[in-house]
């Protein structure tokens, strides 16, 4: 009979413990599905950001609301309903709710993001501080432009996930406290994209332009609506090539870069609405920054 000696019995032992340890972990710890190319692409949850949110496998898509407003709904690539929530750069830091037809609620915890500030000098003072037959324009052409925000069609995207419609670096940043002549204004609504003049801007998915205008502060502007309250506007065009009620195919072109309205030199300003929240565009390009 060969006998063990105690050095290696006691290894042996130390090795029957640890196995039986990673067992019982194994079985203690929830499974954790790993996330999906669209969750881990646009789950940002900060104000002005985006939140995905899992709504099920029903065979039917839920209807999905937030603050009374229509949320976009999806089928993943898991198989699972998303609700993909534009959440207003205004929200505070906390826990929002949403509700489904169904009675069932969902919540996202919003997290804290800060965003820098940016001094501008204009020529153009009545780009600082309108007249009053200025103010009563932009008032009449900020209607119109909230009620193309605040549409839904119940069709859903060609893509959520967006190629920049024009080449050239994000010069001015999603959520800027911006100052005009030294007097702050809204905070800045879209993401800048410095290109020249008479760049051909494209859509970055299928949709139909929903409005068309040349107005005060943006100058030649279109907006496209591309299903489901999922609204994308295009600002300072020197050209606009689309009419109101144009179907467009992702990668058409719908204006040219310009430098109209309120603007210092040409670039093409872009914003993206989720269910009437305006949210960072840079989500969609994969460009955000925490």
């Amino acid at each position: 009979m060969i006998m063990t000696k105690w050095p290696e019995r006691l290894q042996v032992l130390r090795a029957w413990r640890y196995a039986l340890l990673l067992a019982s972990l194994s079985l203690a710890a929830p499974l954790v599905q790993a996330s999906t190319y669209i969750e881990r692409v646009l789950h940002k949850p900060v104000p002005g950001g985006v939140a995905v949110l899992n709504a099920g496998q029903a065979e039917q898509a839920p209807e999905v609301y937030v603050d009374g407003q229509r949320v976009m709904v999806i089928k993943d690539a898991d198989g699972a309903w998303k609700a993909i929530v534009g959440i207003d750069l205004k929200t505070k830091p906390g826990t929002i709710s949403l509700q489904d037809n169904q009675g069932l609620s969902l919540h996202v915890v919003v997290g804290n993001k800060h965003y820098k500030e940016q001094h501008i000098r204009l020529k153009n003072q009545a780009h600082v501080n309108p007249d009053p037959q200025q103010q009563a324009r932009f008032a009449a052409e900020y209607a119109a432009q909230i009620q193309a925000y605040s549409q839904f069609r119940p069709e859903g995207p060609s893509n959520v996930v967006f190629e920049k419609p024009v080449p050239g670096r994000l010069s001015s940043p999603f959520g800027l406290r911006r100052f005009f002549n030294g007097e702050e204004r809204n905070p800045h609504s879209g993401l800048d994209l410095a290109s020249p003049q008479g760049t051909p801007v494209k859509a970055p998915a299928d949709g139909v332009v929903s409005l068309v205008g040349d107005y005060f502060f943006n100058g030649k502007t279109v907006f496209v609506d591309h299903g489901q309250g999922f609204i994308t506007m295009y600002c300072h065009l020197s050209a606009i090539d689309v009419q109101p009620g144009d179907s467009i195919k992702r990668g058409e072109v719908l204006g040219r870069v310009g430098a109209t309205g309120r603007a210092t030199g040409p670039h093409l300003h872009w914003n993206v609405s989720l269910n009437n929240a305006r949210v960072d565009p840079a989500i969609f390009i994969q460009a955000f920054q925490p």
